[in-house]
């Protein structure tokens, strides 16, 4: 949550950029906290934001849509950009639908978009970020319409929700945006019904048994987070606790409980997490009961899933997600492929039917051993994964003889490490698909890549219905 936010006010002061638009005034617009302005919104900005201008200076709005004019107050404003909120509509979208979902948490704000709308906006993320960055010929970039879901709801397949007290009731839920206000969330229409059911059910035997909930004013009590996750392919439910220590309070019963309330969860871990960090993870986890993964088939492979194993959130459109790199890399049985970002080898697993051999890595020790486990039960016999980095192996296997045809990239949202960029461009293997989530970082990217390869399309893939986050992959051709 405070990454995201970070992330969210990064691109917000940057977004005034994009387009080449509002060059400023020479003399600086006023507005104090709580003026109220008329403005008319002309496009949505990369955090999905209503973006209008006042005397030329750009103005962020959230929950407002291109077209509406709207009534706003100020809420908050530098010498480049201001933020307000809507008081009033006095027109509005023909776009514009009526949300189910709490609009005051985050991972829906989007949600009052139609979902066509949606699509079409995700198409234009990459535009802007392309216009920010410029890099070598993107104004000739073949940007493919969104492959979207047929329906964009249920599609989440974890759910990490704090579990607090707040005004003597137990609340377990998402915090409001901006905020580090807790929110009970009985309904979130994008989460799996699974997930939402076993993490309701759970905060319902929490309350029963009253048991110790974390209070983070005083950095005293046991559970703190509730982390469910569901396999797609067999309805199984992995169940995480996060505890503030080693105890878990009365663990006997609550396992018993939670077993004959919920037979779907074959699978419950405690992750210890002392302390107030704002990061929902500690580096210790332990079985507790039932299996030590859930299961998830993708295109025909069989994933086994540790609690903290990296799976895309939307297993349905992974599916499709993978079906196109499959297309975009167009791979033979002569190729050698460079699986770089693999976490538990997903991609590079899909991929191993259609190439000689792949070659996988990640710097996180238990994701290769999750990979090589994954290789083994799929009796997958030419891939192999490593420990480390790319920028350090492939350079390394060049050395030995091993000079890799291909390389499908999917880094984090950061995008790629400087250092893989040079090593990329220094071995220029002939066949490229850089899997991307997030627009801005790949944009980045693009302008040390398009000097070796050329940018054949760009295919945006909704992962995150109702939400501004965007997925996509890129097709190079060597130059």
């Amino acid at each position: 949550m405070e990454n995201k936010q970070k992330n969210q006010s990064r691109d917000r002061k940057n977004n005034h950029v994009s387009r080449g638009t509002n060059k400023q005034n020479s003399a600086p617009v006023k507005v104090e906290i709580g003026d109220q302005l008329l403005i008319t919104i002309k496009r949505l900005g990369i955090n999905g934001e209503g973006i209008g201008y006042y005397k030329r200076k750009i103005t962020f709005i959230p929950g407002a849509l291109p077209g509406e004019v709207v009534e706003v107050e100020v809420t908050n404003f530098t010498n480049k950009f201001i933020e307000a909120k809507v008081l009033k509509f006095k027109q509005q979208s023909k776009q514009r639908v009526t949300p189910v979902d709490n609009q005051e948490v985050g991972g829906v704000e989007l949600a009052h978009l139609s979902y066509e709308g949606q699509l079409k906006f995700k198409q234009d993320v990459i535009r802007q970020a392309l216009e920010k960055y410029r890099p070598a010929g993107y104004a000739h970039y073949k940007l493919l319409p969104t492959i979207g879901m047929d329906d964009p709801t249920g599609y989440r397949n974890k759910a990490q929700f704090p579990v607090r007290e707040v005004n003597g009731k137990l609340a377990v839920g998402m915090y409001k945006r901006q905020s580090h206000k807790l929110i009970d969330l009985p309904v979130m229409t994008t989460q799996h019904p699974a997930t939402l059911k076993v993490v309701r059910t759970v905060h319902d035997i929490l309350a029963d048994m009253q048991l110790s909930i974390y209070d983070e004013r005083r950095n005293r009590g046991s559970i703190k987070t509730l982390i469910a996750r569901v396999s797609e392919s067999t309805g199984d439910v992995q169940l995480t606790i996060v505890t503030n220590g080693r105890s878990l309070p009365d663990s006997d019963e609550l396992i018993t409980r939670i077993h004959d309330e919920l037979p779907e969860v074959v699978s419950i871990h405690q992750n210890i997490n002392r302390g107030d960090s704002s990061l929902i993870w500690g580096d210790d986890t332990r079985q507790i009961w039932g299996e030590d993964y859930i299961t998830e088939d993708i295109n025909g492979k069989t994933f086994k899933l540790s609690p903290r194993a990296f799976l895309q959130l939307n297993p349905r459109q992974t599916q499709r997600l993978y079906q196109e790199t499959i297309k975009a890399l167009d791979l033979t049985k002569a190729d050698k492929l460079i699986d770089a970002y693999s976490g538990v080898g997903t991609i590079g697993i899909s991929l191993a039917d259609h190439a000689g051999e792949v070659r996988g890595m990640d710097t996180i020790p238990e994701s290769i051993d999750d990979a090589t486990e994954n290789v083994i039960d799929n009796a997958v016999d030419n891939a192999t994964y490593y420990v480390g980095a790319a920028e350090e192996l492939i350079p390394q296997w060049a050395s030995e003889g091993w000079i890799a045809d291909a390389l499908v990239v999917d880094p984090p949202r950061t995008g790629l490490d400087g250092a893989l960029r040079q090593t990329i461009l220094a071995t220029k293997p002939d066949k490229f698909v850089y899997v991307s989530c997030n627009a801005s970082t790949l944009a980045r990217d693009l302008v040390d890549l398009a000097k070796v390869y050329r940018v054949d399309y760009i295919q945006s893939i909704d992962m995150f219905p109702q939400t501004a986050r965007w997925e996509g992959i890129v097709k190079f051709t060597k130059k």
